[in-house]
């Protein structure tokens, strides 16, 4: 089964690190990184699209950052 995320923060280092930790964790990149102004914070903010082939079926349970 192909599982995806869209993980998300504020353009600070703390995204670079979600990201990365995501990676090795054995997702891949999907499509470009996104980056966009969050007028309600006053903040850029940056989104990036991962996925990762698990074994078994998919459930709305599923807690996908711990895949």
């Amino acid at each position: 089964m192909r599982l995806y995320r869209l993980l998300t923060e504020d353009d600070t280092s703390a995204f670079c690190h979600k990201v990365t930790a995501a990676l090795n964790k054995g997702w891949t990149l999907h499509g470009a990184p996104a980056y966009a102004f969050d007028r309600a914070s006053g903040k850029m903010r940056c989104a990036q699209a991962v996925v990762k082939e698990v074994e078994g079926s998919y459930s709305a349970d599923m807690k996908l950052g711990e895949q």
